[in-house]
């Protein structure tokens, strides 16, 4: 079993940043593909970004592209967003996700999807003021 522990949420102003952190507990964490997903009220849950379990291949949607940036310390068993320039469509609940079953990082159609991971933590909130 693995535990997905979110936290760092906030409020904070648009422009602004913030730093998501998903401590995980359980066996081997680090052989894990890992990836965060936000969901909007009254949306589906989207990819935001992905991180491979030694952390050289990374994954971004579009949309955060250039202002998120993903990384893992493997010595704490936890994995990071690093969210800059926040926007006020940037506000969701935010998500960790594992994907203990995969070897290989995949292709970004599959490594973007919902499918590819098999446990989730709980949430954290991100509100982005205008």
């Amino acid at each position: 079993q693995v535990q997905l522990v979110e936290s760092g949420g906030g409020l904070v102003q648009a422009g602004g940043s913030l730093r998501l952190s998903c401590a995980a507990s359980g066996r081997t964490f680090s052989n894990y593909h890992m990836g965060w997903f936000r969901q909007a009220p009254g949306k589906e849950r989207e990819f935001v970004a992905a991180i491979s379990w030694r952390g050289g291949s990374t994954l971004y949607a579009d949309s955060v592209k250039g202002r998120f940036t993903i990384s893992r310390d493997p010595a704490k068993n936890t994995v990071y967003l690093q969210m800059s320039s926040l926007k006020p469509e940037d506000t969701a609940v935010y998500y960790c996700a594992a994907d203990s079953v995969s070897r290989d990082f995949g292709t970004s159609r599959m490594r973007a999807g919902r499918g590819a991971y098999d446990y989730w933590g709980q949430g954290t909130q991100v509100t982005v003021a205008s």
